[in-house]
């Protein structure tokens, strides 16, 4: 077991299968341009044996299919059933749901049976200037499916002062009312926004957010694993939702969370853009290979943030955000 002086270990694997994306959100990239592919991505095979490796050599558990947009890549037809094989506990998807009812045949003969979808309104004229992108009526029809199926979705939002503030209920709303759990995710000081003052002016933290459910919900803070990125809230008898308040409650004294990006580079922190190639260890006979992934992931340890998000250059799609 791999612990540092905190008592972290890495449980929770985040594996971005491309970084490409059919959207262009105002707070992912600056010029409205598609994130295209990362060069030299590895293939889905490399991409479960780096996987493999991780789980034997640091005790991963869990387990999240990101992008990019995960459904965009060729390689989900052969990860996924691979990945779920592994003997996880738990395998999840981050979407944007634009390709869910295209792809519905491998979601729903997969196994996997949970999502996170990423939606930040549900005013269909707004949705395509936050997106750049998409269609609101395509990803509703994607929930509505995967939810006839029983899976067990989230929402994240990306609550933002200029653009969909009033949002904030109508999507908490909406989610309770089909039994989906609400995160709100706080405007992180990441990429082109670390260079720019959109931040500060988007920005709306965990104090001012609780204030708007205030105003239409009783709430009450609830239980959340230990490691949780989410502050918890059950509004009773109706559902729960959370937000992850990366700046104001910072978690990273409990992160386990550990990302591998599409091209096979190894990140212990989203608020440290150094990583390591894992790609040179893949034709090593594996227990040569498992000994330099120990140490991999002693390094990424060190990488972490003792305290909070501290903001980094480092787009958030290439590293599976």
């Amino acid at each position: 077991m791999i612990v540092d002086r905190h008592g972290r270990q890495f449980r929770n694997l985040r594996v971005s299968l491309t970084a490409a994306c059919n959207y262009a959100c105002t707070y992912c990239v600056p010029n409205g341009k598609r994130l295209q592919a990362a060069a030299h991505e590895l293939s889905s095979a490399q991409l479960l044996q780096a996987v493999g490796l991780l789980v034997d050599a640091g005790g991963i558990e869990k387990l999240r299919i990101t992008g990019g947009e995960p459904l965009l890549s060729p390689k989900l037809e052969d990860f996924l059933p691979g990945v779920m094989e592994l003997g996880l506990q738990d395998v999840a998807m981050t979407s944007n749901g634009q390709l869910i009812t295209r792809y519905q045949d491998l979601l729903l003969s997969s196994g996997l049976k949970r999502m996170n979808v990423s939606l930040d309104t549900l005013d269909a004229d707004a949705f395509p200037k936050i997106a750049r992108g998409g269609d609101l009526n395509t990803v509703l029809a994607g929930i509505d499916l995967l939810l006839a199926n029983n899976w067990k979705l989230k929402i994240n939002m990306v609550p933002m002062r200029r653009s969909n503030m009033d949002q904030v209920l109508p999507l908490l709303k909406f989610s309770l009312e089909r039994g989906i759990e609400l995160r709100f995710i706080e405007l992180m000081n990441m990429g082109h926004l670390k260079t720019s003052n959109q931040y500060q002016q988007d920005f709306i933290g965990l104090d001012e957010l609780l204030e708007i459910v205030g105003q239409e919900f009783e709430f009450a803070q609830a239980d959340a694993p230990y490691d949780s990125t989410a502050i918890r809230y059950e509004i009773p008898g109706q559902g729960y939702f959370g937000i992850i308040a990366n700046e104001s409650a910072p978690f990273c004294r409990s992160c386990t969370r550990l990302r591998l990006a599409s091209n096979g580079h190894l990140y212990g922190c989203l608020s440290n853009s150094t990583y390591q190639d894992m790609t040179p260890i893949l034709p090593l006979p594996v227990p040569q290979a498992l000994v330099q992934v120990q140490d991999m992931l002693s390094t990424a340890l060190t990488h972490k943030q003792d305290l909070s998000f501290q903001g980094e250059v480092t787009v958030m799609k290439f590293i599976g955000g």
